[in-house]
């Protein structure tokens, strides 16, 4: 279903029983906490069976009750404030069980990365990365630390990579100012959406560079703009958001980059290590 999720129960809801017009109630005015609600979870709050949920997602069109959900969740992943994440966070984790939450959710999230990788995208992105004449990375507030990451190992394996400082509306496109055709624009956004990484990817891809976008689905203002996406999941029911997804989908695009050029990789890392060697980078333990 491409449909907006609430507007078909509203524009539907003369065709269901009560116990589904209950649900369909509870859900329009509460779909923040709904969308992260089991079927037996959401049964027991609004007062129906469970059995009664899951024939609702049906009625709705939907596989199952699973499919439902995700369709909750994405339509309020990016309208959920930081204060609305703590309300829901507050009914559905007890402070006794965050840490096991929290491991398992995230458990979860690399499964469904996993799960939905698409594995041609993510060669071309490999692909783009050996070939480009520079490349340009940017992201901005958390996704920050996902384009220091990347920066890092690239800087590494090849050289013409850049790192953008975005601390102003003008500084981004003074440090895009060069880039064009040949080049490589890799852009970073998760949840809630930075409108300025929008901005500067469209900017790149102006400019004739490829553009990758590394987001979570195809709600991301990336999608459809950059030549080439890569979804991880990083949805959480609080007021940080999850990287490990994310994180692990970079560290496997630098894998593959590295894999590809083997033999100049081999000899940088000696190179490195006589120049971590010589100025004392690491401490050494003694035997």
């Amino acid at each position: 279903m491409d449909k907006d999720i609430l507007a078909v129960m509203m524009k539907d809801s003369a065709s269901f029983s009560k116990g589904q017009r209950m649900i369909a109630k509870y859900i329009l005015e509460n779909y923040d906490k709904a969308a992260f609600m089991t079927a037996g979870k959401l049964g027991k709050t609004v007062g129906v069976s469970e059995s009664t949920v899951v024939r609702f997602a049906a009625e709705l069109g939907y596989d199952g009750y699973p499919g439902m959900r995700k369709a909750l969740q994405e339509m309020v992943r990016s309208r959920l404030t930081s204060v609305q994440r703590i309300e829901v966070a507050k009914d559905l984790v007890d402070d006794r069980s965050i840490l096991k939450a929290v491991l398992s959710d995230d458990v979860d999230k690399l499964q469904a990365t996993l799960d939905e990788v698409d594995q041609e995208s993510f060669n071309r992105v490999v692909d783009n990365i050996i070939s480009a004449k520079d490349i340009y990375i940017s992201a901005l507030r958390t996704s920050r630390i996902l384009a220091d990451y990347i920066s890092f190992y690239l800087n590494l394996l090849r050289g013409g990579v850049h790192l953008i400082q975005d601390n102003g509306p003008a500084e981004m496109y003074e440090q895009l100012m060069r880039i064009g055709e040949g080049d490589l624009y890799i852009g970073f956004t998760f949840p809630r959406y930075s409108s300025r990484a929008a901005k500067g990817l469209a900017f790149a891809k102006s400019c004739g560079a490829a553009t990758v976008g590394v987001t979570d689905s195809v709600n991301s203002p990336f999608y459809g703009v950059a030549d080439v996406c890569l979804f991880a999941k990083s949805e959480m029911v609080s007021f940080v958001d999850s990287l490990v997804a994310p994180l692990s989908l970079v560290n496997a695009v630098i894998l593959a980059v590295g894999s590809r050029s083997r033999d100049s990789l081999s000899e940088t890392f000696k190179h490195l290590e006589r120049v971590w060697s010589e100025n004392n980078v690491f401490e050494t333990t003694e035997s």
